[in-house]
């Protein structure tokens, strides 16, 4: 019987690794180049963790892998993590409480329940979180990160949707409604469901009907924000905050030139968000979003400080690279030594060649077999008199090397000169 992998799960085969890699090597050096510092998590976390505190939907609770972690008669329930962001949230509590402002990024796997099995019940994400910074200018920088990973990867037309959990918030404090039903209206809208506020207070009175409008707001830029100030300003003045603040991020990505669009549903996911909640989508697919979520920490028993961030979906993002730009980032460089296998001392020297090109930092490696990796540019020919044949696989041209720092300088001459920045980075 053909054993089988589980359902919802995947291999990650050389190709996909080889993007996987693409897409970390890059998400990587945009936080570094941002100042961000690289932290990771547990795979396992209490399950309390995400219920003490109500920072998950009840949707996304019933989606969770979980199960007891025994000691002795009694245990604890235990999750396979189904979001990255809280338990960073933990991690700073835990270690860098005292720090203040915290930038941090991760890369990891998260684990959500998926009823048919046909889509992927592990998925792999890369987030940042900015912990104790809180202003437009905080919000538009995660943005713009997000959206230079996405234009480095050289995707396809990116769209970058707007929501503001604060006015949600505000515009459901301004009907009366209980603190029960605003978090299950609340629950559904992020779900989705505008219309879920109809079903709690129909919104015939004149609040009511502003409310309605609001939540089904779209527009392309903050002018409409603003004149949404001057209509409502007096008759919910519990929305200026919030309005104000979505009106100073939208007219910071104005000035930066970045294109969105203002959609209050955009909010799918989580309730611990207060502020902005952005979506970043390719051709239509969505592959990461984030936003402002100032009562986290505290809820987890921290002190009182304001943290934003965002998640880009690594698995989405890993169909949509090209093999065009998957060639271009991959080593066109790779150095194949070829031995006889029958010398004793051919092995030597061969082994000796490729661990000295390595210490120069180039990649090499011995010939296994006749067939040359198609990323590799060089073969290497040991000769008993102790010179090297150094051939170009791209235009099949041959030299005689006399010793070992010629060789090293004749291959890096031409990795200087005739190679790309990435391919120079990239190892074979």
């Amino acid at each position: 019987m053909k054993i089988q992998r589980c359902k919802g799960f995947r291999d990650l085969s050389i190709r996909d690794m080889r993007r996987f890699r693409l897409i970390e090597e890059t998400f990587r050096n945009t936080c570094l180049n941002w100042g961000y510092n690289e932290v990771r998590t547990p795979t396992l976390e209490y399950m309390h963790l995400f219920t003490s505190t109500g920072t998950f939907t009840p949707g996304l609770l019933n989606k969770v892998y979980s199960f007891l972690d025994w000691d002795g008669w009694s245990g604890e329930r235990v999750v396979l993590r189904p979001d990255g962001t809280i338990p960073i949230a933990r991690l700073y509590i835990d270690a860098l409480n005292d720090a203040g402002l915290a930038k941090l990024f991760y890369v990891t796997n998260i684990f959500i329940f998926e009823e048919t099995g046909t889509a992927n019940r592990e998925r792999w994400q890369g987030g940042v979180e900015l912990i104790g910074a809180d202003s437009p200018l905080a919000d538009v920088e995660l943005i713009s990160m997000a959206v230079e990973v996405v234009q480095k990867l050289k995707l396809g037309k990116t769209s970058l949707k707007l929501s503001h959990a604060g006015i949600i918030k505000a515009l459901l404090n301004e009907l009366g409604l209980s603190h029960e039903e605003q978090s299950s209206v609340f629950d559904r809208i992020l779900d989705g469901d505008i219309a879920a506020l109809e079903k709690v207070k129909p919104g015939k009175s004149k609040i009511g009907e502003s409310v309605t409008a609001l939540l089904s707001l779209k527009g392309k830029s903050g002018s409409s924000l603003k004149n949404l100030k001057s209509l409502y300003a007096k008759e919910l003045p519990g929305l200026q905050k919030p309005l104000t603040d979505f009106i100073d991020i939208a007219s910071l990505l104005e000035k930066l030139g970045i294109d969105f669009q203002i959609d209050m549903d955009t909010g799918r996911g989580f309730e611990y968000y207060t502020g902005l909640i952005f979506h970043l989508a390719v051709d239509g697919t969505e592959i990461g979003g984030g936003g402002r979520y100032n009562a986290l920490v505290p809820f987890l028993s921290g002190k009182n400080i304001p943290a934003s961030g965002f998640a880009l979906y690594i698995d989405r993002l890993m169909e949509m690279i090209s093999k065009d730009t998957l060639s271009s980032a991959g080593n066109k460089n790779g150095v194949i030594i070829k031995i006889d296998d029958a010398a004793p001392d051919s092995i030597k020297k061969g082994f000796e060649l490729v661990h000295a090109i390595h210490a120069a930092g180039g990649p090499a490696e011995v010939a296994l077999s006749t067939n040359i990796p198609s990323d590799c540019r060089w073969t290497i020919a040991l000769q008993t008199d102790n010179t090297y044949i150094l051939t170009d696989i791209s235009n099949n041209e041959s030299r005689n090397v006399k010793n070992l720092n010629e060789l090293l300088k004749l291959i890096e001459y031409e990795k200087t000169d005739k190679s790309s920045p990435s391919q120079r980075s990239s190892s074979c």
